[in-house]
Formats: C-alpha cells, structure tokens, sequence
C-alpha cells in the first residue's frame, strides 16, 4: 500500500509543476521579447578619468625619483 501512495504522491507532484510551467509560460515568454541593454557610458568616462589620473601620478613619481636620487 505504501508504494502506491509513493507513486500517486509523485504523479500529483508532476501534475502540479506542469500546471506551475503553463501559468509562468507566459511570462517568461514577454520578458524574452525585450533585450538587456545597459547603458555604460558614464562608466567608461570614470574609467578612463581614473586610467589618466593613475598614469600621471605613477610619471610624477617616476620623475620624482630621478631628481631625488
């Protein structure tokens, strides 16, 4: 008797996930129709601020050290 209510336990369970699939089919399918498209602009402006700024002080040091030996 055990094993039957094991399988009946295991038939519902896959009934109940397919009915969860059908009612998220829908949603899954709008959000697939629009693309992830950020926008990176100011970010590679900070970048290369920081790129030019890292740069320079690394060439003050560099002469700094010449003329401090």
């Amino acid at each position: 008797m055990a094993k039957k209510a094991k399988r009946q336990v295991r038939k519902t369970a896959a009934a109940g996930q397919a009915k969860v699939e059908e009612q998220y089919s829908g949603f899954m399918g709008k959000s697939n129709d629009r693309e992830f498209n950020p926008d990176y602009t100011p970010v590679i402006k900070d970048l290369k601020r920081i790129g030019a700024l890292a740069g320079s002080f690394i060439l003050l040091l560099v002469v700094l050290s010449f003329f401090l030996r």
